[in-house]
Formats: structure tokens, sequence, C-alpha cells
């Protein structure tokens, strides 16, 4: 079985090993100097200030988004949230069960995210814009020097959902002013499943998350910041993802977060060119080096199962309206050139029959 999916995705032996060691006691100094560092590492990796705050939520990425939400905003406010998909749908409802008042620009799957679009919405009294980067359903990647240039005349908290961009795509914490940055373990990151991260500007954490009651006990980032002094989780975390994520994020440290990128985006660019060679045809608007959209209407669930089930090799199917419309395609994770040339000539030969 091969991973072509986008999380979990294909571990690293390193990782594998990793995970299958015996769990320490975690309530040690040993244990906050690897919760430090790993602070430390993950800062570097995004661009962000040292003074910024780092919450890890032992949660999927949808905890995460959920708790930027409820610890930084209230019924008094009004978000701008980019519907471009199930993900961007997901910020909208957590905003509806929250009772936070929000407004969306629904994207259409195969519409763009343009400057036209966003101008729309200047100066109608956001507070916040809410986007996920890479509307992972879809594959689209939203040009986020644009979204901050959005936030910044009108006068705007960025909320970033990067979970499926980190490591793929340019992300620079400070350079585009985001004030919160969500990342996930089990994407370029290629740990297990259930770590989830918030990063948190100093003017985010002063001016809100202090001021705001979560009404969560587990999401609050307060009691996550203020053990993160030390070193430590308020509750017990996932442990052993925790050291799965020390040693990555030295791996990346050592490698180089650019050097991560430029590698999956000349990954993708050349499954991309091998795919339109062989007739296969791709969305047109901006894509993550993430995943590659693959248009198969009205095919798309027979490709998934027949290269799941005769050939071992594991893509990420779609739901809803694209069940059979689209399937994605990941670039994250132990992949190498030589498991795309496999993938592609066994879905050459099942579109043959199809």
């Amino acid at each position: 079985m091969k991973l072509f999916t986008v999380g979990p995705v294909e571990m690293f032996p390193e990782t594998l090993e990793i995970s299958g060691r015996q769990l320490p006691y975690f309530r040690t100094p040993e244990f906050s100097e690897i919760m430090l560092e790993n602070e430390r590492l993950l800062k570097e990796s995004v661009g962000a200030p040292t003074e910024a705050k780092t919450v890890f939520l032992t949660a999927s990425g949808t905890g995460a988004m959920e708790a930027a939400v409820i610890n930084c905003f209230t019924e008094a406010d009004k978000l701008l949230i980019i519907n471009g998909g199930s993900f961007g749908q997901r910020f909208s409802d957590i905003c509806r069960i929250h009772r936070i008042p929000y407004d969306e620009i629904k994207l259409p799957f195969g519409d763009t995210l343009t400057a036209k679009r966003m101008a729309e919405a200047d100066g109608q009294g956001y507070s916040a814009l809410l986007v996920n980067l890479h509307e992972t359903s879809a594959g689209q990647l939203y040009d986020i020097a644009m979204l901050s240039e959005f936030c910044q005349r009108n006068h705007m908290y960025l909320i970033v959902d990067a979970i499926s961009a980190y490591g793929a795509d340019e992300i620079d914490f400070e350079k585009y002013n985001v004030d919160v940055l969500i990342l996930s373990s089990q994407k370029a990151l290629a740990l297990s499943p259930g770590i989830s991260m918030a990063v948190i500007s100093a003017r985010m954490y002063e001016e809100r998350v202090l001021k705001t009651d979560s009404g969560s006990l587990y999401l609050d980032f307060k009691e996550h910041i203020a053990n993160m002094t030390r070193g430590q989780t308020p509750f017990t975390p996932a442990v052993g993802i925790l050291l799965e994520l020390h040693h990555r994020l030295k791996q990346i440290q050592s490698q180089g977060i650019l050097q991560m990128n430029k590698e999956m985006q000349s990954l993708a660019e050349r499954f991309r060119e091998q795919l339109q060679q062989k007739g296969f045809t791709i969305p047109a608007y901006p894509l993550s080096n993430a995943l590659t959209p693959v248009l198969l209407k009205p095919h798309a669930r027979e490709m998934y199962e027949a290269l799941k089930e005769e050939y071992g090799l594991i893509v990420t199917p779609n739901g809803g309206s694209l069940a059979d419309t689209v399937i994605r395609i990941g670039h994250l994770g132990n992949v190498k050139w030589q498991d795309y040339e496999e993938l592609l000539a066994a879905m050459v030969q099942i579109r043959e029959r199809l």
C-alpha cells in the first residue's frame, strides 16, 4: 500500500521508529525542554517572531480552528470567511455554532479568488478574515499576499488555516502579518494525526486572547500559553506525536523550509506536466504544491476504487457533489518520483477501461 493522500500521509522511517518506542512520563524537565524546542523550531519554520505565542492541542485540525475562533472573537464581532469548499464551510459552521456573526465569500468549484472579489468586501467593518490558505477539498491555493494586503487596508486580523499549506507553499507569519496560524501533524510534517498547533501574534494575544472568555476548559488558549512558558500543556497531550514532531522539526531546520517547499513544488509540477501529457485534466485555478486535483467526471469514484483495490495505491477521494468528479493526489510525506511513475501508469490503464 502506498499513500498519495493529504493526511495521514506516507511517513518517514525515522518517524515510524520513534512512534514504536515506549512513551516517557512527560511532567519532567526533560520533556519540557523538548516542548520548548518544539515551540522555537516551529516558530522559526513559519517566520514567526520570538514574542509570538504557541499552543499545542491534542486535537485534529478542526479543534485548532474552533479554538482560534472562540479564543479571539465574540458575538460582538463580525467575521469574513473565504468559503471555497468543505474546509471554508467548516469555519462557517464553527462561527454559526458559537453565534459569532459572519459573512462569506463563496467560491463555487472552479472559480478563482481574485483581488477584485476581495475588494467587494472593503469597508464593511469586519473584525477579521478567516481563510484556509489551501482549500484542501478543491486544491486551490489562495494568494496570501493579496489577503494580507486586504486585511491591512481594512484594519482586520488575519486567521490562516495553513494545515495543508505548511511545508508545501510559502508561509511567512511576520511578512504577511498573520495573527493566528493553524497547523496540524498529519500533513507535510508526516506525523501521526492528533496534534494541532496555533501560532498567535503578540497583538492578538494581548488585544483578544487575554480579554476573551473562550467558554471552554480544554481549548482555552490562556491556559495553554501559561503552561507553555514552562514547556508543558495543561492536560495530558499526545506525547508520542510531540516526540515525532521534535525529530521532524529538527529535520526541517536542517533541510530548510524553503528547500522543502522547492522540492515539493518540483514534484508537483513534474507530475502535473506528465498528467496533462497523458490526457488528464486539472483545474485552471492556482494550485497548492500539496496536492493535484484531477478532473475525472463521471468516473472519479471508480478511479479511486480501482487504484486502491487493484494496485494498492491510495489517493484522496472527494465527497458530496465532487465525489464523481474529482480525485486528489497528494505530494506530502515520504513519496518519490518513482512512486508517481507507478501511479501514472496505473491511472492510464484504468482509464482505458472506464
